[in-house]
Order: structure tokens, then C-alpha cells, then sequence
């Protein structure tokens, strides 16, 4: 896994071989954060990166000058692996919740300026992310819900639906 971008570009950090993640391919996070970075000015702005794996998303909006991100991952293997990259890069800006995204989401008292949502490809409830993340009231008006998928998901006709990118097998429906 590489940070494309940012005061940590360039900084590699490789999970070990038990890791079950997937990460966002580097083609798909340059492609992401060229957009972003056209539209958004990232030093203001408080994220929320649900699902985070590796965390590599997370670590892209700190390289890039995030005000704060949150990072939010069940798997304890994972949450170690990002405690473990927060501390070699010397990151403060960063909280690490150990939960499931959906109670996190029932209980978070916060609010976000954009909200990452990369689940598993395979999981059944792929299709209720965008539906739960908006009635939990979480994300800011004017925010952006930014939903990584695979192409077997469709979500052109949902509410807030706003604009789909593709690169490859990576899909990001964007929600406003």
C-alpha cells in the first residue's frame, strides 16, 4: 500500500500476508483525489473513513492537509495495522474507533465534511451504506458521501445520488 499524494507521498506500508483487505488501487486513489482536489480545500475539513482497512484512504486526506480523520474499522488485525502506520508517520490528527460501521453510525455524535465508505464487495448490506449514513444524520450540509463499489451495484436512481466514476473494477458513487 502507497500514500500517491501529499506530505507522505511516496511512503509504502505493507500489511502482512493474514491481512483481508482490499485496498483502493493506486490508479483509483489518484484518480479520486485529483477530483477532490479541484473542489476542495482539505485543511478545513473533518473525514470520515468507514470500512478503513488499511486505512489508506485516511492517510490520503491527512497527507493532503485534513483538519481530522476519523477512521473506523471492526477488524482488530486491521486496527492494529493502522495504529501502527499512525505511529511511524507521527500523525495526531487521526481517530482510530474500533467498531462496526453500522453502530458506530447509530451512535456518532459528530459531523463530516465528506464521508468514505469502502465495504467489502461482497457483503450483502453493500446496497443500505448510503441510506444509513444519511438518516444517521453524520454528514454536513454540503458534505459528500463518497461510496467505493463494485460494478454490480447501481446507484444512479437513489436519493442524493450525484455522479459515478469508473476506473477499472472500482466504482465511486458520490452522494450529495
Amino acid at each position: 500500500m502507497r500514500i500517491v499524494g501529499g506530505k507522505y507521498k511516496g511512503r509504502i506500508f505493507t500489511p502482512n500476508k493474514k491481512f483481508s483487505a482490499r485496498p483502493t488501487t493506486d490508479l483509483a486513489k489518484e484518480a479520486l483525489f485529483n477530483i477532490l482536489t479541484n473542489s476542495y480545500h482539505f485543511s478545513e475539513m473533518k473525514v470520515l473513513d468507514l470500512f478503513s482497512g488499511t486505512g489508506s484512504i485516511g492517510y490520503e486526506f491527512i497527507s493532503r492537509g485534513a483538519e481530522a480523520v476519523t477512521l473506523v474499522e471492526k477488524n482488530p488485525g486491521h486496527v492494529r495495522f493502522i495504529h501502527d502506520v499512525v505511529e511511524k508517520l507521527g500523525i495526531t490528527n487521526a481517530q482510530i474507533v474500533r467498531d462496526d460501521v453500522f453502530r458506530f453510525l447509530k451512535y456518532c455524535r459528530q459531523d463530516f465534511d465528506i464521508i468514505f465508505a469502502d465495504p467489502p464487495f461482497d457483503a450483502p448490506w453493500l446496497d443500505k451504506i448510503p441510506t444509513t449514513v444519511f438518516e444517521a444524520n453524520v454528514l454536513r450540509e454540503g458534505g459528500l458521501l463518497i461510496l467505493e463499489h463494485p460494478k454490480s451495484y447501481e446507484f444512479t436512481k437513489w436519493p442524493n445520488f450525484a455522479e459515478l466514476r469508473q476506473y477499472g473494477k472500482v466504482n465511486f458513487s458520490f452522494f450529495r
